[in-house]
């Protein structure tokens, strides 16, 4: 047994000895590769209740009976709502803007060589749009290079207008100045004459109106009616006053009108040997056809003239337009006739050289045609042509006095003058920044008893154009020209004894004599300064021609002024 043991110890030994000696080899190379793995821990749950539900005691499980609770009820009757529809978004309230600042007033000044003095300003009161009032003042002064070749004008005049819910009313009240010298001068003899008398006229006018606002219905009754008074003089004897009433009805039934438009002018025109009073009654009953493209009133215009003279007469009064290309082109034509009542007014606008006593009669013109197109041709472009053929009786003429050279009478051409002429407009926009605008009127003038129609020339030509360089600089131009026209020149005295013209004009004791045409070319410039100033300059005759238009009577040459405007 020791023996074994002795053996078996022996052998452990050395197995032993062997396995330590077996751990000494190298180990192997630890390679890049790894393995990673992704454990889970799952513990039981374990719930924690929070104090606020935790049992304070425990319930006594030996207790059955039934806790019935006591509840009090107030049934109220109200309606079922049905709030199923999508709730409405609520726009929230804007910050309220600034209120833009308006700059409708304005006042201007200026100056340039003749004697050139500008003074503007209007005023408006208010920014309601249904109430506007407004006061405006203008004065223009130049002086020339003739002796006494001084004028100026001056303007003040104010408004209101109301506009309501069925009827915008309107008021004016007016005074203009005009003041001149007969400055006329004859290159032939320049010094016939030395000392020019001064002129000077007064115009004060008074204006209401009131108009019935448009309305859909196709039954509509719209009406307007004016009243418009004024008294005029000169720096002599002559006075003129005149009162103008004109009212205006019509009844819409579907596509037709019946109206009636209806007027009453009575003038007293007073000098120191002359005093006539020139009163007239129109009347113009009509109806009116409008429907798909087509519009044609018929009517006819019934005139009563009394006063100094009395006379009764019937016109016709027909328009037609007929669209064949909607905006773009309008065929139009009209037969008219009526009287033209000439006053004092009216010829001293058109030639403020006029001697005293000066005979006032009416026109009449017997009838009238005209036709022609009219439309446009795209965006900012528009179109107007017509032809027309007129007829007048008693048309007024000026000559110059035999007397008194540089003075004009007014004549009546006692025949039939018989015109035949043609109109023209154009108007081309480019943009916003470049408009163009034309007009031209060619006429055809062949005198009843007179040999010529003095002062009417048979061509003139005016066009506008407008450049904006950009917000602060604008130019403009203009031009106007005219054709030669004639005038009569006495050479023996053509008066009757009692200071009146004879109805027949004795031609061996007369001249025609040519006034040369014109052309006249300016030139404008404004630059904004800022939101409340701007600068101006304007050039008038460019070309410094010293043309006349009435005889004896030249122009200034090339003028040019500037100056500021103020916007308040």
């Amino acid at each position: 047994m020791n023996f074994n043991k002795t053996t078996y110890l022996t052998l452990a030994l050395i197995f032993g000895a062997t396995g330590l000696h077996a751990q000494d080899v190298k180990p192997p190379e630890k390679t890049e590769k790894t393995v990673s793995e992704e454990i889970e821990i799952i513990r039981p749950y374990k719930p924690v209740l929070a104090e606020a539900v935790k049992l304070r005691r425990s319930p006594d499980l030996d207790n059955i009976k039934t806790y019935k609770a006591k509840f009090n009820y107030q049934l109220t009757d109200r309606k079922l709502a049905l709030n199923t529809d999508i709730q409405k978004l609520q726009a929230q309230k804007v910050a309220d803007e600034r209120e833009a600042e308006l700059l409708n007033n304005y006042a201007k000044g200026g100056f340039g060589n003749l004697g050139t003095f500008l003074a503007e300003a209007y005023v408006g009161m208010g920014k309601d749009p249904a109430l506007q009032t407004g006061v405006f003042f203008r004065h223009f002064g130049q002086s020339g290079k003739l002796n006494k070749q001084d004028e100026n004008r001056q303007q003040l005049s104010a408004f209101v207008r109301s506009i309501g819910e069925s009827a915008t009313l309107n008021g004016k009240l007016n005074y203009q100045r005009h003041g001149l010298y007969f400055y006329g001068i004859n290159d032939a003899d320049p010094s016939l004459n030395p000392n020019p008398e001064k002129q000077a006229f007064n115009f004060f006018e008074l204006e209401g109106e009131a108009i019935s606002k448009f309305t859909a219905d196709p039954d509509a009754l719209s009406y307007a009616a004016k009243v418009n008074a004024y008294m005029f003089n000169d720096r002599f004897s002559a006075k003129e006053s005149s009162f103008t009433l004109n009212g205006y009805l019509n009844k819409r039934i579907s596509s037709f009108n019946l109206g009636l438009a209806a007027s009453a002018e009575f003038g007293k025109t007073k000098d120191l040997n002359t005093d006539v009073s020139n009163n007239l009654l129109r009347v113009n009953p009509y109806i009116k056809l409008q429907a798909g493209g087509v519009k044609i009133v018929a009517g006819a215009n019934i005139t009563q003239e009394f006063g100094t003279k009395s006379a009764t007469r019937i016109f016709p009064a027909i328009t037609a337009d007929f669209t064949l290309i909607p905006d773009f082109l309008q065929l139009f034509g009209e037969v008219k006739g009526d009287v033209n009542r000439n006053t004092f007014k009216d010829l001293t606008d058109e030639n403020p050289f006029l001697n005293q006593n000066i005979l006032i009669k009416n026109s009449i013109e017997k009838l009238s045609f005209s036709a022609g197109i009219k439309g446009t041709g795209g965006p900012g472009f528009g179109y107007k042509a017509k032809v027309y053929s007129r007829e007048i009786t008693d048309m007024p003429l000026f000559v110059n006095n035999f007397d008194s050279f540089n003075k004009f009478d007014v004549i009546y051409d006692f025949g039939k003058t018989k015109i035949l002429g043609l109109e023209g407009e154009l108007s081309v926009q480019v943009s916003d920044n470049l408009k163009w605008t034309g007009k031209l009127n060619m006429e055809d003038y062949k005198a009843g008893t007179e040999k010529e129609s003095y002062f009417k020339p048979q061509l003139r030509l005016s066009s506008n154009f407008t450049f904006v360089y950009n917000k602060k600089l604008t130019f403009d131009a203009a031009v106007m020209m005219q054709d030669d026209s004639r005038a009569k020149v006495f050479t023996a005295n053509p008066l009757n004894p009692d200071g009146t013209y004879p109805p027949v004009p004795d031609f061996n004791n007369e001249s025609i004599v040519t006034v040369k045409g014109f052309v006249d070319l300016g030139l404008g410039a404004n630059y904004k300064i800022n939101n409340k100033f701007s600068a101006f300059v304007k050039t008038n005759n460019l070309l410094n021609n010293n043309y006349s238009r009435f005889l004896y009577y030249r122009l200034n040459g090339i003028n040019i002024f500037g100056g500021l405007t103020y916007s308040f």
